[in-house]
């Protein structure tokens, strides 16, 4: 070995140790003068500061203690003073600190350290890259000079030993890492090389409910006193969730369901005392949904899909507090029915557009396609199917409202179902006509107000105009509302409590007879839905959601009785 080699073998320990006290330390002190073209520099790199909590895996971080959590900041020029001879010049250091041997060493034995102009060391501040690459370079510079000067004892034996010692014991540790490394540069070019990666992501949840109703069974005439038409039930409604990505920016989402939750309609005489979530009269596990979305640009979002793209999926429904699975049950409750339930299963496309973080709009265009391809037997070719088209403008005047404005044009062919009013409100407001295809413009008015970090306001109002496409020229009019209040964090963090009181979807008006001289399909009264709930969270994969509210004059007829229900959900989900 040459004597120029020997040299830089014998100031190795000068760096290893000089590098391993300021990484563990991480104080901003710089080991000589910062070049004036770095302030230059900082106005376009970014300064990364380098936190005393984080930790290399290749360096090892020595934690102290007595250190202050919070340690002033200092902003004093970086400029250092000239070369410290002793530790002594330092006036902040003292022998009792934890490191004061190290910096003793690399004070006067190395010359490697220089302190600030007021002669302070300030070995508490943070430790910035540009100060770390200033050290690094002086110390190399007086790596050079030690070279240079063909020193023979530059440094001692028993250094020269312990790095030998660290070599050995760590020799298996420096095998995994290079190996680790070389792994590592592996997969990092085949990511670069196929940079359309596919990322699927499992989710699920599952609901179980045990629910009740009390009352008689609404029917449009004087109820029967005489018959017990409660029911009792148990039921569960379990999802797979597939979330699919493909350039980390889009989404497929496919979700399998199964559903034994009843509708309640049957039981009570009356869709208004159904909940958000049961079954539709499939049968096992079914595709319930899949939808894809991908970005457009930088401000557009746009959704495809040929199973249930729904307006609830692509159009904020300003409703985050009494919806979804910690929120109301009751399928009147969650939402403005008239608006974001097309009240069929559709295929579409959908436009969002982000003006800016106050101005959103979203475009939508759904037609039922199991309707739209089932031919009608009577020599006309295919049946027309129910279609929506569907316009919000979401303004955001501030952080805490939400205001929302949709309309909604809507069209269900014959012969095709009808449901006007997404399965809630009374008989008449689901179908005004009977069995004539009718169209209808929806609008509706949705507002959200976060009034504290405890309480929200919100509500909906929807006006309906229906039309009766085929047959007599007739027009109806259909309304609904309610207010929501909604208390987070109630009792307990992450829990939530609400209320909800409106008025489902109710016929105010019609024109259509079904025969000569007979009565309108109008509503003569007004029911009112009443409805408080409570999560609680019991982690984060389950909770718990009592809930319990009453339909007065089911049908918005006076002649029926309050019908009452009562729930008990657990949701799981993971």
């Amino acid at each position: 070995m040459s004597k120029f080699l020997w040299n830089y073998l014998l100031v190795i320990p000068t760096v290893f140790y000089g590098l391993l006290f300021l990484s563990s330390v991480a104080n901003a002190d710089v080991l000589n003068k910062i070049p004036t073209e770095t302030n230059a520099t900082q106005n376009t790199v970014p300064n990364t500061i380098i936190s005393p909590n984080t930790q290399s895996e290749s360096v090892p971080s020595i934690v102290n203690t007595e250190v202050n959590p919070e340690p002033e900041v200092d902003n004093s020029p970086t400029e250092i003073t000239g070369q410290v001879t002793s530790v002594s010049q330092l006036s902040d250091v003292r022998p009792t600190d934890w490191a004061f041997q190290a910096l003793q060493s690399l004070v006067e034995r190395y010359g490697a350290i220089a302190g600030y102009p007021d002669g302070t060391f300030k070995g508490n501040r943070a430790l910035t890259r540009y100060e770390f690459a200033a050290g690094l370079n002086a110390a190399l510079d007086r790596l050079s000079e030690l070279i240079a000067s063909n020193t023979a004892d530059l440094v001692k034996k028993e250094d020269l030993e312990t790095l030998q010692k660290l070599q050995a014991e760590f020799a298996p540790e420096l095998q995994q890492l290079r190996a680790r490394l070389d792994s590592l540069e592996a997969r990092t070019a085949e990511v670069e090389a196929n940079q359309f990666s596919t990322t699927t992501k499992l989710l699920g949840d599952a609901v179980f409910v045990v629910a009740d109703t009390f009352g008689d069974r609404a029917n449009n005439r004087p109820a029967n006193d005489t018959k017990d038409d409660t029911q009792t039930f148990f039921g569960y409604r379990s999802r797979l969730i597939l979330q699919t990505s493909f350039t980390g920016k889009d989404q497929l989402s496919t979700i399998l369901s199964a559903n034994t939750i009843p509708n309640l309609t049957s039981s009570t005489g009356t869709a208004m005392t159904r909940f958000t979530f049961d079954t539709s009269g499939e049968q096992g596990v079914y595709l319930s949904q899949l939808v894809y979305r991908f970005p457009l640009g930088k401000n557009a979002t746009v959704w495809v899909g040929p199973r249930a793209l729904q307006p609830a999926i692509y159009a904020p429904t300003l409703n985050s507090s009494i919806g979804g699975l910690n929120g109301a049950v009751s399928r009147f409750a969650t939402f403005n029915p008239t608006v974001y339930r097309p009240g069929f299963d559709g295929a579409g496309a959908a436009l969002g557009y982000k003006f800016s973080n106050q101005f959103q709009l979203t475009l939508a265009y759904t037609a039922d396609n199991t309707q739209s391809s089932r031919p009608t037997g009577d020599g006309t070719g295919f049946a027309d199917a129910n279609n929506i088209i569907f316009s919000q403008l979401t303004l955001s005047p501030s952080r805490q409202l939400d205001i929302g404005l949709a309309y909604v044009h809507k069209y269900f062919g014959t012969r095709t179902g009808f449901n006007l009013t997404g399965g809630t409100g009374s008989a008449f407001a689901r179908n005004p006509f009977e069995q004539n295809s009718t169209s209808t413009d929806n609008f509706g008015l949705q507002f959200n107000w976060r009034a504290s970090r405890s309480f929200v306001l919100g509500g909906w109002f929807g006006y309906t105009l229906a039309h009766q496409e085929s047959g007599p020229n007739n027009d109806a009019t259909i309304v609904n509302g309610a207010l929501t209040f909604a208390f987070p964090d109630l009792f307990k963090e992450g829990n939530v409590g609400g209320f909800i009181v409106g008025v489902p979807p109710k016929v105010t008006s019609n024109d259509y007879r079904p025969r000569a001289n007979a009565p309108s399909r109008e509503d003569p009264d007004t029911s009112l839905h009443l409805e408080a709930f409570y999560t609680f969270r019991v982690n984060d994969n389950v909770r718990v959601t009592p809930t319990f509210y009453v339909i007065t004059s089911p049908e918005h007829n006076d002649a029926n009785d309050a019908i009452w229900v009562g729930a008990l959900r657990t949701t799981f989900s993971f």
